[in-house]
């Protein structure tokens, strides 16, 4: 008996140490994944100056974007994670003030930061939908870039993003990356694809498509918009949208309504902090309507 145990023992002390080597291993997997660097060369961006571009870029990062959503109203950033066993996340100070990117910032910068979600040392950035802004168009790629150049210079100094022991081994697993939602975006973007050439603002299908592209609509909905499994653990599932523009579903009418309002034709409340409808309800009625004809040719079922 007391042989048993022994070696019961040792089989225990054996596994135990395999598990540290495990996590030691996927530890500094993870740790490389953060801090692999990406060689990216930034297509030439014209960055406008006139009050027109800058009042588009406001609009598209109020209501499209959706940039103030984790940068703040006055861009200044804010702590979007604070679990420093997983990671301490912030969202950066856009800003020219003092701790703000803006201060050392060019034009290419910022374009290698929105567009392909990789810093001027060149390593990847955590949570920041460059797969979705890696569409914008030259004219608003300028405008956004325009337009927070503009903003009044705001003193806020944020330390900086630190992934966790536990969390780095949760990215070495790929356990923290959604399926549309890249823990770093620069892994899948295409950083040589050219600037997208929407069609012209109208309410079409098409230029509905394009808004969809660069807003946040398929982190919740889905690639196709017919539903995905909740972003983060105690979130509902992103519901399927492209069945509400179905025949005998939602009219264009209701659908602009629930965002403008922010309530259902059902009655029911969306809560803002999951689905952002006090920003996107900004958008105007020939955007929400386009959006609304390229659900429509969306198949919903």
């Amino acid at each position: 008996m007391r042989k048993a145990l022994k070696w019961l023992g040792v089989g225990l002390a054996g596994l135990v140490v395999l598990a540290v080597i495990a996590a030691g291993v996927l530890y500094l997997m993870g740790g490389s994944r953060l801090a692999r660097r990406y060689d990216i060369t930034v297509a030439p961006i014209t960055v406008p100056a006139d009050s027109t571009s800058i009042a588009r870029g406001r609009h598209l990062i109020e209501a499209i974007t959706m940039c103030t959503g984790c940068h703040g109203d006055d861009l200044a950033g804010r702590v979007l994670i604070d679990q420093p066993i997983m990671a301490t996340v912030y969202a950066s100070n856009l800003t020219a003030g003092r701790g703000g990117v803006g201060a050392t910032y060019d034009d290419v910068d910022y374009a290698r930061a929105i567009r392909h979600g990789v810093n001027p040392a060149g390593r990847g950035l955590m949570i920041m939908h460059s797969d979705a802004y890696q569409h914008l168009s030259q004219a608003d790629l300028g405008a956004i870039i325009a337009f927070i150049r503009s903003a009044p210079p705001v003193d806020q100094e944020l330390p900086a993003t630190r992934g966790g022991p536990l969390g780095r081994i949760f990215v070495a697993l790929g356990l923290i990356d959604g399926e549309s939602m890249p823990l770093i975006p620069a892994e899948v973007i295409d950083h040589d694809a050219p600037l997208a050439e929407p069609p012209p603002p109208a309410t079409t299908a098409e230029y509905g498509r394009y808004l969809v592209s660069i807003a946040m609509c398929r982190m919740c909905h889905g690639g196709d918009l017919r539903g995905a499994p909740p972003i983060e653990e105690g979130a509902p599932p992103g519901p399927n949208i492209a069945a509400l523009a179905a025949p005998g579903a939602w009219s264009e009418d209701l659908f602009i309504t629930t965002l403008r309002t922010g309530v259902t034709p059902y009655g029911k409340a969306l809560d803002a902090e999951i689905m952002p409808w006090n920003r996107y309800g900004r958008m105007t009625d020939e955007e929400l309507g386009a959006i609304w004809r390229y659900l429509g040719s969306v198949d919903g079922g």
